[in-house]
């Protein structure tokens, strides 16, 4: 049993306010987030482990392996960002001992009720200690536990010599829940063989697939005209873009109608006048091909529209964003084992699962480090619900740690 750290960290990180901006152009989206780069780099020096950094507040650690062996080179990763779906500003986080399966309160919001008869997850945790905010905010465990669970794994092997290991990484990046993660990395610098991303949900969870993503913008051009000289001459924008919308499928192909391998075609954001809308969509399918039978579903259903609407017209622009990290991983089965031997050699029972969504260990994967994603244990997330187990993440650091006793055991 280690002299684990983690729940401390975890609270003093989520303190910090490190929410992204997805309207900034800048690197770190906002520059709030360098004060928990600054604040994790100081706790890397004061555990004599040597690390850089970049503009963007990316923080790669190193620790030299303690066996004099050729070792393959493991990173573990996480963010610091948090979504902008809710307040990260101020967040007061609440520890609730040997958690009993009732209602949790939130003492900021008295109508907001964390409820094990909706969060199942929680009746599976009696007797944990159980994190949450304080009803104001989102809590930041994605992907604040991913952090504490990193760097409670880093002091474990430095204060512990005994543990076998041979090189391990540490990657910090911001700016994940923006998508873009990793546009900064250097991987040159970081010199890993294949790495993990700590940004899983729950106990035993090992996710190597996920989502392949294209985002979509739809620009539809209307005829605007005075509304009282307006009989054959305006087409207007609004109108054949909400046709448009409404002439998707409704019972298929969208966020709220699929679930596990089901992919979607999901309009996220529109805005314009009478004589020009613009429609943001993202495709999503962990099928990739797929991919573009959903963006020519797009491009036929708004011609289709526009059939009725022969002076207007459309531009459909499309837009990588990432892809499924298995295509990249089934290349590296030892990747995977060496998670499912840690999860085995501890007495967790494993789940090897797929992800609706990404995480930056897909962007890294098709950047040549393969990378699946492992639990923390976080709940919830992005909401004021958001809660996290301690003893979830302190089996995520013993995880951690023996991942680098499997690598120790193999030469290069």
């Amino acid at each position: 049993m280690y002299n684990y750290t983690v729940k401390d960290r975890f609270l003093k990180y989520v303190t910090f306010d490190t929410q992204a901006d997805p309207e900034s152009k800048t690197h770190p989206s906002s520059m709030k987030q360098l004060e928990l780069s600054k604040h994790i780099q100081g706790e890397l020096a004061a555990l004599g482990i040597k690390y850089e950094t970049n503009e963007a507040g990316y923080i790669y650690g190193f620790i030299p392996s303690n066996t004099g062996n050729s070792h393959e080179k493991v990173c573990f990763c996480a963010h610091m960002d948090t979504a902008p779906d809710a307040s990260g500003t101020d967040v007061k986080p609440r520890v609730h001992h040997d958690y009993q399966g009732q209602v949790i309160d939130y003492p900021d919001d008295v109508n907001l009720k964390l409820d094990p008869q909706k969060h199942s997850y929680l009746m599976k945790k009696i007797g944990d200690d159980i994190i949450t905010a304080s009803g104001l905010t989102l809590l930041g465990s994605d992907d604040k536990s991913g952090i504490a669970i990193i760097m409670d794994m880093a002091t474990q092997i430095v204060n512990n010599p005994e543990i076998p290991h041979g090189e391990i990484r540490l990657l910090f990046t911001t700016d994940e829940e923006v998508g873009k993660g990793v546009d900064k990395v250097d991987l040159e610098l970081l010199d890993a063989d294949f790495g993990y991303t700590l940004d899983g949900a729950e106990l035993g969870k090992i996710e190597y697939e996920n989502f392949s993503a294209n985002g979509a913008t739809l620009d539809i051009k209307g005829v605007s005209a005075h509304p009282c000289c307006a009989k054959g001459i305006m087409q207007n924008a609004i109108k054949i873009a909400s046709e448009v919308i409404s002439n998707l499928p409704v019972d298929t192909m969208s966020p709220e109608t699929t679930e596990h391998r089901q992919g979607f075609i999901h309009p996220t954001k529109i805005e314009g006048k009478m004589e020009g809308v613009q429609i943001q969509f993202i495709l999503r399918d962990f099928d990739t091909p797929k991919l573009d039978e959903y963006e020519q579903l797009l491009r036929r259903t708004t011609e289709k529209v526009l059939e009725k609407y022969p002076n207007a017209g459309y531009e459909l622009k499309i837009k990588h964003q990432y892809r499924n990290m298995r295509e990249v991983l089934d290349n590296y089965p030892q990747v995977i084992k060496y998670a499912t031997d840690a999860c085995a050699n501890l007495g967790i029972e494993f789940d090897l699962g797929l992800i609706r969504g990404g995480t930056d260990g897909a962007v890294l994967s098709h950047k040549g480090l393969p990378c699946p994603n492992l639990f923390t244990g976080m709940q919830a997330i992005h909401s004021k619900y958001e809660w996290v187990s301690v003893q979830d993440m302190q089996k995520a650091v013993d995880m951690t740690i023996e991942i680098c006793k499997e690598i120790a055991k193999n030469k290069k």
